[in-house]
């Protein structure tokens, strides 16, 4: 299934996408995409409707990020090869671990703020872990019953806050609109392998990532697995996952964004993203 949340921001309503492309309302059925909705059972009800019978929705409202009442955003650093290499980093021997406030998240096409006294915003694609299950010490193994889907981020990233300002990636990270995720949150029964999915991005026309998830130095189950052992990850939450190369930071000269820019990007089976660029108020 492909799920996700229609109308304005803060007041989105769940829908499902039909193999048609038409949006069906999920109001009758669920409350929202987000917490316990991502249950397997309530999965499991929403799957069990046929999407002829639900309303259609009509027009072309706005898209909201795909899940709603996010706890917690988790977020690995340098977890493509070919990513730390351009970045000049040792690949790790551990996952790397940060958090992104949940208040950066908007939709996936939303405009993306350039925050004030910014000089490096970077962009990043990347594959985006839904929690459907709640999940603590969980092991490897087991990992893949706690996932209910996957969906498309762009991890933002103003690289002086992070990378020049006392060593706390958090900062560079968590800034308002920094975590664009959607479409569309896509269950898992479509995506049976997450780690053979084409990724890319542009700027401006311009295609600076062309990557793959093959590259990924620890895979979802071993991520999702390795996070349990610190925190406990409830449904709803979200887990972003490493970017392959090709940020603004890695260009010889670096690039980085502008107000009036716009983004485009996409992950093969998550749907595509686009959003402008816009100086913040």
């Amino acid at each position: 299934m492909k799920l996700v949340r229609y109308g304005a921001m803060g007041h989105e309503r769940p829908a499902l996408l039909d193999a048609r492309g038409t949006l069906r309302d999920l109001s009758s059925i669920v409350p929202d995409i987000a917490g316990t909705a991502l249950l397997p059972e309530n999965l499991a009800r929403i799957r069990a409707v046929d999407p002829a019978v639900l309303p259609a929705v009509a027009g072309a409202p706005r898209i909201g990020a795909c899940v709603g009442a996010v706890g917690k955003f988790v977020c690995i650093g340098l977890n493509y090869t070919d990513h730390a290499a351009e970045s000049g980093m040792a690949i790790p021997d551990e996952p790397v671990l940060f958090m992104k406030p949940p208040n950066c998240i908007v939709g996936p096409y939303d405009a993306v703020e350039i925050p004030r006294g910014s000089t490096k915003t970077d962009w990043e694609v990347e594959l985006g872990i839904v929690i459907g299950t709640p999940a603590k010490y969980v092991s490897v193994e087991d990992a893949y019953a706690h996932v209910a889907g996957y969906c498309v981020v762009n991890d933002v990233s103003e690289r002086s806050f992070q990378l020049e300002r006392g060593g706390q990636w958090d900062k560079g990270k968590g800034c308002d609109t920094f975590g664009p995720i959607g479409p569309w949150l896509v269950t898992t029964d479509e995506i049976p392998d997450p780690h053979v999915l084409d990724m890319w991005l542009e700027v401006d026309g311009k295609r600076y990532q062309n990557g793959s998830t093959r590259t990924m130095i620890f895979s979802v189950p071993t991520i999702v697995a390795y996070i349990s052992q610190f925190m406990s990850l409830q449904p709803g939450d979200i887990i972003t996952t490493g970017t392959p190369p090709g940020v603004g930071l890695g260009q010889k000269p670096p690039v980085y964004l502008r107000a009036g820019q716009t983004m485009r990007l996409a992950v093969s089976g998550l749907g595509e993203q686009q959003q402008t660029t816009v100086d913040a108020a």
